[in-house]
């Protein structure tokens, strides 16, 4: 019997405070730099599984889950607007703007997106999955304009910006076109592999950057970066690995049932399968989720419970969606229905039933 993790209370009340679509403009340290970003129109251009807007802030938002610093979150929110080497999308120029920027943010602050913009991103994620930090926690970047050390304090802070940044933006279209990042071909040809090039493909999870954003994590536990920035909260304060074959496999198991390739009149089979896909990879939510609606169906309201709360946790734990074929606050909406229905032992037995689902009513304070 596969075991869930269990609901942190604190996390769960974070979260539902970034629900609000207004939660970053009343940030106090965010907020005041909204509109410069804005200004930017970075709501009209497309990435990836949104827009830039939603890029960015959905950045910041697992950041700020994660309670990391105000400078730290700041960088989130504007990572990208200088371009990289995987995105053109130059919001700042920084051969004129960086002026500009400095004083919206402060010297510090542009000084990291500055550098997180123009360092060579696939050497760092290269060599911090290499570990190949130095004793005192920095590391030595040769890139095309010479070598480049990075100090304790800018590898630790870019480490837990390249989790969030990836876990936001990754899904199998990416997983096609950057096979095998940061080790990937850049060779592709569009014409021979086209269908690998539709976009957005079929919105399957990623198969293989959960265990890489473990990886990750487990380095900010290196003797001279632990302690810089407060610990992630997935993969158990970032102390667990998560093996590629078993990303594989959960996320190959969990999209079998998503696709109906399963006994469609029976759950038990479906059950099963995403019991072991949990199994496999327990750190994203939503396979919980749906193995808690499967519970819910057949009624076991114990193991839905535990499920559902399982499943929030991890999304929680996140901040974004695993699963993009909807947004992370739709399935932490979604998480807690389930959760509710589980503790009240009170699930739908007619399909038509399921459209009228709604939260219950919070109680007023006593």
């Amino acid at each position: 019997m596969i075991e869930f993790h269990t609901l942190d209370d604190a996390l769960f009340n974070r979260a539902l405070s970034l629900l609000d679509e207004e939660w970053l403009a009343h940030d106090a340290e965010l907020g005041p730099v909204l509109p410069t970003v804005l200004a930017r129109h970075v709501g009209q251009d497309w990435h990836k599984a949104g827009t830039f807007r939603h890029h960015l802030q959905g950045v910041a938002r697992t950041l700020t889950l994660w309670e990391q610093p105000a400078p730290l979150r700041l960088l989130g929110l504007l990572h990208s607007v200088y371009g990289n080497a995987y995105v053109d999308l130059v919001k700042f120029d920084p051969a004129s703007e960086r002026a500009r920027l400095r004083e919206a943010v402060g010297e510090e602050v542009e000084r990291l997106v500055h550098l997180f913009c123009t360092m060579p991103r696939t050497r760092f994620v290269q060599g911090v999955l290499q570990g190949a930090l130095e004793a005192d926690g920095s590391m030595v970047l040769d890139g095309k304009d010479g070598r480049q050390l990075l100090a304790a304090d800018e590898v630790a802070a870019f480490i837990v910006l390249t989790m969030a940044d990836t876990a936001e933006q990754w899904y199998s279209w990416q997983d096609d076109i950057f096979s095998r990042y940061p080790d990937h071909r850049s060779t592709l040809a569009g014409p021979v592999h086209w269908a690998a090039s539709l976009w957005p493909g079929p919105m399957r999870p990623t198969a293989r950057m959960v265990a890489q954003a473990a990886t990750l994590g487990s380095a900010l536990r290196h003797p001279a970066l632990r302690g810089r920035l407060p610990m992630p909260p997935v993969f158990n304060q970032c102390r667990a690995r998560l093996a590629p074959r078993d990303e594989a496999t959960g996320v190959s198991l969990y999209w079998s049932v998503i696709q109906q390739d399963q006994p469609l009149v029976d759950a038990d089979v479906a059950i099963a399968v995403l019991e072991q896909a949990v199994a496999h990879n327990p750190w994203v939510g939503e396979p919980q989720l749906v193995l808690a609606q499967l519970y819910l169906t057949v009624g076991e309201f114990e193991r839905a419970e535990a499920a559902a709360a399982g499943g929030l946790q991890m999304l929680c734990a996140w901040g974004t969606a695993w699963d993009k074929r909807i947004g992370w606050d739709a399935w932490l909406a979604w998480g807690r229905i389930l959760l509710q229905g589980a503790t009240t032992r009170n699930w739908p037995a007619r399909l038509d039933k399921l459209n009228n689902l709604a939260l219950a009513p919070a109680r007023p304070a006593s």
